[in-house]
C-alpha cells in the first residue's frame, strides 16, 4: 500500500479543514448550543423525562448524530467535488495511488473531521446537562461506523454531482429530514402506530437509536439490529464506490 500518498490526501484535507476552523468546527458547535438553548431549556424544562433520562440529557446523542450526518456527508462529498471541479482529479487518477487509496485518504480524512465535531458537540454538552455514557467502546464504535458510512455517502454525492447546486440537493431534501424524522429530539415510540410502522423504514433511526443506547441503555431497536442496519449501510456505499471505480463513472469524462 501507498501509504506516502494516502497520507498526502489526509494532510491535505485535515490541513484545509483547520484552515477554515471557523466554518468547520465553530459553526456546528454554535448551531448545536442554539439546539440545546432551545429544546434543552425551553422546551426540556416543560419535559420531564423520556424513558427515564432526563430530556435535555435524552437529545444529546440525537444532536450529535445530526451533527455528524450532515458534516460526513458535507467534508465527503465536497473533498473529492473539488478537484473534479478544478481538473486536479486527473493528477490524482494519473498518480501511483490506487482508488482504494484514494478512498481512504478522502473518506478516512471527511471520516476524522466530522467525529472531531461530535466529540466537541459532546464535550460541550456537558456544560448544559448531565450527559452519561453507559458503553463508551459502543458510543465510539457507533460513532467511528457512523462517520465514515455518511463520509462514503457523501463522498457517492461528491463524484455523481456535477454543480454546486447538487451537492446541497441530497443533504437538504433527504438527509436532513431523515434525521430529524429519526428520533433526534424524540423517541419514536411516542407517535402514532402508522408513523411509528413508517419510521422503522427510516435508517437513520437505527444510527440514533444504536448511539443513544450506548449513553443511557434506551433505544427504540435493539442494539443488534441497530449495529446490523449500519453496516448493511456502509457495505452498500461501498459497493457504489467500488463501482464507480470500476467503470469510470463521472472520473473519465
Amino acid at each position: 500500500m501507498n501509504l506516502r500518498g494516502v497520507q498526502a490526501i489526509f494532510y491535505y484535507e485535515m490541513h484545509r479543514f483547520f484552515r477554515t476552523l471557523f466554518q468547520s468546527l465553530i459553526s456546528p458547535v454554535i448551531s448545536t448550543t442554539l439546539y440545546f438553548v432551545v429544546f434543552g431549556a425551553a422546551i426540556g424544562g416543560r419535559i420531564s423525562q423520556i424513558e427515564g433520562v432526563a430530556y435535555g440529557a435524552f437529545i444529546v446523542p440525537g444532536m450529535i448524530m445530526l451533527a455528524l450526518l450532515g458534516q460526513s456527508i458535507s467534508n465527503g462529498s465536497f473533498g473529492i467535488y473539488f478537484p473534479r471541479f478544478s481538473g486536479t482529479i486527473y493528477e490524482y487518477l494519473s498518480a501511483p495511488v490506487s482508488a482504494f487509496e484514494m478512498v481512504l485518504g478522502f473518506v478516512g480524512a471527511a471520516a476524522a473531521k466530522s467525529m472531531l465535531i461530535g466529540l466537541v458537540i459532546l464535550a460541550t454538552s456537558y456544560l448544559f446537562v448531565p450527559v452519561t455514557i453507559a458503553h463508551p467502546f459502543w458510543m465510539l464504535l457507533f460513532l467511528v461506523l457512523t462517520a465514515v458510512t455518511f463520509s462514503l455517502f457523501g463522498f457517492i454525492i461528491g463524484l455523481w454531482a456535477d454543480g454546486f447546486e447538487k451537492l446541497q440537493i441530497i443533504p437538504l431534501l433527504v438527509v436532513t429530514p431523515l434525521t430529524f424524522l429519526g428520533g433526534s429530539f424524540y423517541s419514536i415510540k411516542v407517535l402514532p402506530d402508522f408513523w411509528q410502522a413508517v419510521s422503522y423504514f427510516n435508517p437513520v433511526v437505527y444510527l440514533i437509536s444504536g448511539f443513544r443506547w450506548s449513553f443511557y441503555e434506551v433505544s427504540d431497536v435493539s442494539l443488534g439490529i441497530a449495529l446490523s442496519m449500519t453496516v448493511v449501510f456502509m457495505l452498500i456505499c461501498l459497493s457504489c464506490v467500488w463501482w464507480i471505480f470500476h467503470t469510470g463513472y463521472r472520473l473519465k469524462n
